[in-house]
């Protein structure tokens, strides 16, 4: 599997949406972002952006990557199938690349995602017993309401 992904609400608006998101400890941020694809910022009303959005150039390992910033655009929050996670205001970071959601650094922590290990997809909540270790959400899951 070599990844972790979680089950991330999205509210924009009067617009929800449920994602699977990778967690991206290399996408590193000062606030906390949600990269998202154009497809994603259509579903959400962000694209196109709004006069506020702010254009950017993110250094990556593939090179320059051309994005657009809505400060504070959305709210965030993780759906376990038992548990929540507490809301978080985020900063949505719109890539023309991206082919799925990524969870910055600082969000990441805002969220209290512990990995447990990248490699079999396992993860929990930083306040949850260690023994309490759930398992990568899959690829793709798009889910409007």
């Amino acid at each position: 599997m070599l990844v972790v992904r979680v089950r991330l609400k999205i509210k924009c608006g009067d617009k929800y949406l449920e994602v699977s998101a990778l967690v991206n400890s290399s996408y590193e941020a000062d606030t906390p972002q949600l990269l998202v694809p154009i497809g994603i910022a259509k579903e959400l009303g962000l694209w196109p952006p709004p006069p506020t959005t702010q254009e950017e150039i993110f250094e990556t390992a593939g090179g320059p990557l051309r994005v657009w910033i809505i400060r504070e655009a959305a709210i965030v929050q993780i759906v376990a199938s038992d548990v929540k996670s507490k809301e978080v205001k985020v900063d949505i970071v719109i890539s023309p690349l991206a082919d799925e959601p990524l969870i910055s650094d600082i969000l990441a922590g805002e969220l209290e995602i512990t990995v447990e290990d990248f490699a079999k997809g396992l993860w929990r909540f930083r306040w949850e017993p260690k023994e309490k270790v759930r398992m990568s959400e899959r690829k793709g899951l798009i889910i409007k309401y």
